[in-house]
């Protein structure tokens, strides 16, 4: 194997516990601040998000899209097209490069060296030899990717109500946003939601929910801090049904597979749901940063291994020059993508699309 691929391979910067619980101290400080740097203010007074335009035509959330992939299209794309600029044929030394340029994309050693694979058959079988149409064949073989994961795993069928949402991830990513942003969203689609905050663990988490709960005028189930986040779950569940709600968020702590009792208490936290409720819950949902690159893939192994993730939401893709990551997570994890982030505003969290995407990435 080329030293330049063992060199990607072997380099995956996990961030250690204390790193961590000191960004949990910063999180807590700047949550209102995110709050309400995503609040539109007129004359001091923040403005309901019910009262704002938020769902956007399709047509235009597709040139959003292309739009926030700008930083990844000029990386490895435009990196991609001068690489096949002028080429009059296909050869070894073409389809090394390009193996290079997509393993430094973040696009993952193991799915590129699988993609390369099927391309230099193609070529040694004559199937593939025009430069041109090796983009569109590149193109075809990452959707394919996203569509291979997303048949395993199915849609989504927002059923048995109220169905429950375990959404997990480590401190910085997005979670709680995301959180908020998703529940806003199912609302607008006519269906009752409900939040419950069993992040205890954190400084001004529940807080922070709960504003996001008020913005969006959403109930929140909550306790003090430092409570058990089991009970919290237990008791959100018993008010979701008393309730008669369609979903339920539950938000839980921030960690890393070095925090041990935190594992733990997650894995606790889907058994006391299952008892509560059969089959909770119903989606465990991860939410990674796509500019950590590699260490979204190694957090996705982590959670795996402590519960049963049943798909990804993707956030920060538009501050990312290397958006091949989300392909990597897609085919080396198998798990769908099931939401993407490409900012800050609450229209700008969409479930994912694979055809959508790789047009948007693909777009000259």
């Amino acid at each position: 194997m080329k030293e330049w691929i063992k060199k990607v391979a072997g380099f995956v910067d996990i961030p250690d516990s204390e790193a961590e619980e000191e960004e949990a101290s910063q999180v807590a400080q700047e949550g209102a601040k995110e709050i309400q740097g995503q609040t539109d203010l007129h004359e001091g007074v923040s403005q309901p998000v019910s009262d704002q335009k938020t769902e956007p035509h399709e047509g235009q959330f597709l040139s959003r899209l292309k739009h926030r992939m700008e930083r990844s299209r000029k990386g490895f794309i435009r990196q991609m097209d001068e690489l096949l600029l002028g080429r009059r044929e296909i050869d070894p030394e073409l389809l090394d490069e390009l193996e290079e340029i997509l393993v430094m994309a973040d696009m993952g050693v193991g799915t590129v060296q699988e993609i390369l694979d099927g391309l230099r058959l193609q070529v040694k079988r004559h199937e593939l030899t025009d430069p041109d149409v090796l983009r569109q064949r590149l193109k075809a073989a990452i959707e394919g990717l996203f569509k291979e994961a997303e048949e395993k795993a199915g849609k989504i069928k927002w059923q048995p109500a109220p169905y429950v949402i375990l959404v997990v991830g480590v401190n910085g990513v997005g979670k709680t946003t995301t959180i908020a942003k998703l529940a806003f969203q199912l609302k607008e689609q006519g269906k009752k939601v409900m939040l419950v905050a069993a992040d205890t663990f954190r400084a001004a988490a529940v807080e922070q929910l709960e504003t996001w709960g008020e913005r969006i005028n959403v109930p929140v189930i909550s306790h003090k801090s430092g409570s058990d986040p089991s009970a919290v779950a237990f008791d959100g569940l018993e008010a979701a049904k008393a309730r008669g709600m369609d979903v339920v968020i539950v938000d839980t702590a921030g960690r890393l597979h070095t925090q041990v009792n935190l594992m733990e208490e997650l894995k606790k936290i889907k058994r006391v749901m299952g008892r509560k409720m059969e089959g909770a819950p119903h989606e465990v949902f991860l939410v990674l940063d796509a500019t950590t690159g590699q260490n979204a893939v190694s957090q996705a192994k982590m959670f795996c291994e402590a519960t049963d993730v049943t798909g990804v939401c993707l956030t920060k893709l538009d501050g990312t020059a290397k958006g091949g990551i989300i392909a990597s997570i897609a085919h080396e994890m198998g798990l769908p993508i099931r939401y993407i982030g490409i900012g800050e505003g609450m229209e700008d969290l969409r479930p994912f699309d694979a055809k959508e995407f790789v047009e948007a990435l693909f777009a000259k």
